[in-house]
């Protein structure tokens, strides 16, 4: 069986982004369970060709590729008025119909308030779920007030971190052969029983 490969997407279009530094912390937890990994910062993609939806720009069909490839998908963005970013609404437009299919999906977003928290569920969620995607996970919202940018990066308080760190739990499940994987949704797996390296294997799963 194939290994497992996690794709990271931040839709910021700040260079100095915190959205780009949550993903890489989450990577970072994935990859305690034996998950290669990869970061894309859609800022970075060409513009010009991302608007056009010129999908054989060199960039664009690297980007394109990469998500073809990977068998877990980690979404990224800041929330502006009310809704995830534009940067993630033309990168997800470039991608085909059914791009997320047989994948499994964590949304994550940072923002102002928690009054932004629906805008995962109600405006994310559904586009998502149009491009296939095998299972979204439970998405987490992490407010902007808890986010600080420290010597070794991003500082996140521990109130907010803990519940993060069961969202990435939840992903990891789902991309594993782990019997412990029927855990999806609601409720959680058990905190204190993480997948081992040797569950990662992606066979997947369809329920």
């Amino acid at each position: 069986m194939a290994s497992c490969t996690v794709l990271g997407l931040s839709a910021s279009p700040v260079r100095e982004s915190k959205t780009a530094l949550i993903v890489e912390r989450v990577l970072e937890q994935v990859r305690h369970f034996g998950i290669k990994t990869e970061h894309i910062r859609l800022r970075e993609l060409n513009a010009s060709a991302l608007l056009a939806g010129d999908i054989q720009e060199p960039g664009i069909s690297v980007y394109a590729r990469a998500v073809a490839e990977a068998h877990g998908i980690v979404i990224a963005t800041p929330i502006y008025k009310a809704s995830f970013s534009g940067l993630l609404k033309a990168s997800l437009d470039i991608l085909p119909q059914f791009g997320f299919s047989g994948k499994v999906v964590l949304p994550l977003a940072n923002g102002g308030t928690v009054a932004h928290v629906l805008a995962l569920d109600y405006g994310l969620r559904p586009v998502l779920q149009s491009m296939g995607a095998r299972h979204i996970v439970q998405a987490h919202f992490l407010c902007e007030a808890d986010l600080t940018f420290a010597d070794e990066g991003l500082a996140i308080k521990p109130s907010a971190e803990a519940p993060m760190m069961a969202a990435i739990r939840n992903f990891s499940y789902s991309l594993t052969n782990a019997d412990d994987a029927k855990w999806l949704g609601h409720p959680r797996p058990p905190a204190d029983s993480p997948p081992s390296a040797s569950d990662a294997a992606c066979e997947p799963h369809w329920y």
